[in-house]
């Protein structure tokens, strides 16, 4: 047999026929590995039946294209439900929950569904079943199978014909045909592939855990997330019990949608109400804090901004930011010091949104501006007042998406006031609600103090 030997970059996947000390593609240094490959086509291994051209209209569908994971947060970020065939990638940091959401969500679908597979490459059976009975997982039709090898699990699959199949993780899983030691560019994309073809040409609704690097990208190519059909992210911080799942990619659904979960002694909850668990902690009557709304696709949530703003004793003031953009802080800081006339060039000033939330949207411009402002002013805001709306560089405050969603959030949680753009003031009307619209962050911060 025809062998061949090069050397891959084990950060992009790059090969070159010689070694290099620095890869051309992504520029890491020593990430070149040596890889024997062999001529052997290893794609006839897998099992399914052979693909046939046919006119788009007589392809037939499939009158059930979705099914519920049992968990309604992991389904919302699917975009609805399981799809068949389809090849769903799950990242996140050591730890995060990726094994324990995995677990949970195949026990349901055993419930409901019948056989399903969970193959363990990092755990032997007798770890996941320890890890089973604290999570509570028991389901009759949930098999575990503690196996490396792909050919071993593809035959187990043919034999078994599972209704979904789950491998844990990616990086352990290694197949015969390269020499290559699992978890490199090379076996990574090889396995990869061969599971996309098993759930393509089976059917079989295929979930895959992928380690994450230092940069929280997921190992391995880049080419692993574009041959899956959806790639999720589990999202935390260690000092919270809050868990966020956050589809990047998704050829079935929004990629806007996000799943919230809180971490138990029995595994992972979901939580109904992201809101009230997020502002349960809020203190009431201080100064920094403020209440603003953003939009995570369909779904509206409040959360607290808290602002700290002290002298400096550094030449350069510090601005700190956790959950906010630093460049956004540093833009709005400017529009407070030029256009309202705070002199906040010698202090440092310190943001966080609490929680473990990331604000990515320019909603929630009005509510640092306001929190920065409170701080600084050491005047506090009403805690029954939220605050939302995007602040442009003229000091002017512009009009936002999905006002009414989130201001009936508000009200739905007690909150009787909002300051927001008085271009979306026109066309809302919310019972029990005092809307107040303002055109600039001077007049928000009239109204506020």
């Amino acid at each position: 047999m025809k062998t061949r030997t090069l050397y891959s970059c084990q950060k992009c996947g790059y090969q070159s026929a010689k070694w290099l000390g620095k890869c051309p593609d992504c520029n890491a240094w020593n990430s070149m590995v040596e890889e024997v490959f062999s001529g052997r086509s290893t794609q006839a291994d897998v099992p399914g039946h052979e693909s046939v051209p046919v006119p788009i209209g007589e392809v037939s569908g499939n009158g059930e294209e979705r099914f519920s994971c049992g968990i309604s947060e992991f389904d919302r970020v699917l975009g609805g439900g399981l799809v068949a065939g389809s090849l769903v990638l799950l990242g996140g940091d050591p730890g995060i929950g990726k094994s324990t959401i995995m677990l949970q969500a195949m026990d349901h679908l055993a419930r409901e569904k019948g056989t399903v597979l969970y193959v363990s490459g990092e755990e032997s059976a007798r770890q996941t079943r320890m890890r089973g009975e604290r999570l509570k997982v028991s389901a009759a039709g949930l098999y575990i199978l503690a196996e490396n090898s792909l050919e071993k699990i593809l035959l187990h699959v043919q034999k078994l014909k599972p209704y979904v199949l789950a491998v844990d993780s990616i990086q352990t899983v290694f197949t015969s045909a390269l020499e290559s030691a699992p978890g490199s560019v090379s076996q990574v994309r090889e396995t990869a592939g061969k599971l996309m073809m098993l759930a393509k040409r089976s059917g079989i609704p295929t979930f895959i855990i992928g380690h994450v690097t230092k940069d929280g990208s997921i190992a391995g190519p880049r080419v692993l997330e574009h041959m899956v059909d959806t790639v999720l992210y589990f999202e935390g911080d260690a000092g919270h019990p809050f868990r966020i799942l956050r589809a990047i990619k998704n050829r079935y659904g929004s990629t806007n949608e996000i799943g919230v979960f809180e971490m138990g002694e029995t595994g992972l909850c979901e939580v109904g109400n992201p809101s009230e668990l997020f502002l349960c902690e809020r203190p009431l009557g201080v100064s920094g804090s403020v209440v603003a709304a953003t939009i995570e696709g369909s779904r509206p949530f409040l959360v607290e901004l808290q602002a700290l703003v002290t002298a400096s004793s550094l030449g350069v003031p510090r601005r700190t930011t956790i959950g906010v953009d630093h460049n956004r802080l540093a833009l709005l800081v400017a529009v407070l010091e030029k256009k309202v006339g705070l002199n906040l060039s010698g202090r440092d000033i310190y943001l966080n949104v609490a929680g473990g939330m990331k604000l990515n949207e320019p909603a929630a411009d009005l509510g640092i501006v306001a929190a920065v402002a409170s701080s600084h002013l050491d005047k506090g805001i009403s805690p029954q007042t939220m605050v939302i709306g995007e602040v442009g560089l003229a000091g002017e405050v512009r009009g936002i998406t999905q006002p009414e969603i989130r201001v009936r959030e508000a009200a739905k949680l007690g909150f009787s006031r909002c300051i927001l753009p008085s271009g979306n003031l026109r066309k809302m009307k919310v019972d029990g609600m005092e809307l107040t619209g303002v055109a600039s962050v001077e007049e928000a911060l009239e109204n506020l103090f």
